[in-house]
């Protein structure tokens, strides 16, 4: 993030297990997706792909209507 300071070492997020557990730790000190997301990326190096497949999706998914015979 631009906000966040490039000369801080801040600590990766690998993997998802380590993901998981910062977003449960976080989850009590938000209330919204937009504030989970500045926290993480703000405290931590994070691959953005596993956030959003960890997060719940802001829009639903496409309902894709059924081919005609």
């Amino acid at each position: 993030m631009l906000n966040a300071d490039p000369l801080l070492a801040r600590p990766k997020l690998v993997t998802a297990t380590l993901l998981a557990r910062a977003l449960d730790g976080l989850r009590p000190k938000v209330t919204s997706p937009v504030e989970m997301w500045r926290l993480l990326t703000d405290q931590y190096v994070v691959d953005l792909d596993a956030v959003a497949a960890l997060l719940p999706a802001a829009e639903q998914e496409t309902h894709w209507l059924s081919t005609r015979d």
